[in-house]
């Protein structure tokens, strides 16, 4: 299977050096400033599951389409942040032939209507992936935890495919956390449910689950924040198993813990954030099935402000 890595920041950087490291056949699709240091450097990984430096392919956008002409994909592996998804569609279109399929492991499910109607529904595989990392001040890929999975399958029959076999035969190639879902609809809902509490209450109260939770009523907080996207959830007709509710409530509800959203990370450094694709999503899906979700529209008008007035920063200290 040869395939295309949008990106070699932390997602993208760690699952695609994985591959690359057990020997698939990986390009990574960078920003040109990238190409030389990465060909001349390699990939660096820094992870708790084994450093590396790893010998990459790596191509600019100009550079793309002569490389598929010559040598077609089998598969993108798309892993930007959901704010950049316009761009990206624009920088992988030319990898994009007959039979390539597109993998997205970005956050959220707003990104599907676009990747359909720009590659049509049939290439387009669903999925999702589990952790913490970034890319490093040098470039390194830092995993910041244990947990690295990748979840992915079909989106529009409950059985398996020849692409999605050979991408779980790479994936266990390489050690890789993977599962080959027969419903991936129903992980994907499960994250998004638990990953939209997480973000709404972690940005809203700027604090770490265990700060919330230690404040008086902060479990019952984060409990019907998340029965809000339960809700949103069961109205689009994918309700989140009882085990996985169990699950995600217990991290979301554990005392002591140190766990914030990515959200929140990005928001403290100032940057931007995927609050539109993710809260905001949410909210307006249960605005669509006539729920009242008042804690997730509390966290989204929060990220607006945060978001208006970074913008406005970001205009004056431009020359």
């Amino acid at each position: 299977m040869r395939m295309l890595v949008l990106g070699a920041g932390g997602t993208g950087g760690y699952f695609g050096g994985r591959l690359a490291q057990a020997g698939s056949d990986v390009t990574f699709l960078v920003r040109a400033a990238r190409v030389a240091p990465l060909r001349e450097r390699g990939l660096q990984l820094r992870s708790p599951l084994g450093d590396a430096r790893i010998a990459v392919t790596a191509v600019s956008a100009a550079e793309l389409p002569a490389l598929a002409q010559a040598r077609p994909f089998d598969l993108v592996l798309l892993s930007c942040k959901a704010y950049d998804l316009d761009i990206a569609l624009d920088d992988i279109a030319p990898a994009i032939a007959a039979h390539t399929g597109v993998l997205p492991i970005l956050n959220g499910l707003r990104h599907y209507a676009a990747l359909d109607a720009r590659f049509g529904t049939e290439r387009v595989l669903g999925g999702l992936c589990f952790i913490s990392a970034m890319k490093g001040p040098d470039g390194e890929v830092l995993h910041l935890g244990r947990p690295a999975s990748i979840t992915f399958g079909e989106r529009f029959c409950d059985r398996g495919s020849d692409r999605t076999a050979a991408f779980a035969h790479a994936c266990a190639q390489a050690g890789i956390d993977h599962v080959r879902s027969p419903c991936i609809a129903q992980e994907q809902w499960a994250k998004y449910s638990f990953l939209t509490a997480l973000a709404a209450g972690t940005c809203l109260m700027r604090a770490s689950v265990g700060r919330i939770i230690a404040g008086e009523s902060g479990d019952a907080f984060m409990r019907a924040l998340y029965r809000e996207c339960l809700a949103v959830a069961t109205a689009a007709g994918e309700p989140v198993a009882e085990a996985a509710q169990q699950a995600a409530l217990a991290t979301l509800t554990q005392a002591d813990s140190p766990l914030t959203a990515s959200m929140l990370r990005d928001l403290q450094a100032g940057q931007p954030v995927e609050a539109e694709q993710i809260v905001g999503d949410m909210l307006h899906r249960g605005a669509t099935a006539g729920l009242s979700t008042p804690l997730l529209a509390a966290a989204w008008c929060h990220l607006q402000a945060y978001e208006a007035k970074r913008v406005a920063a970001a205009a004056v200290s431009s020359p």
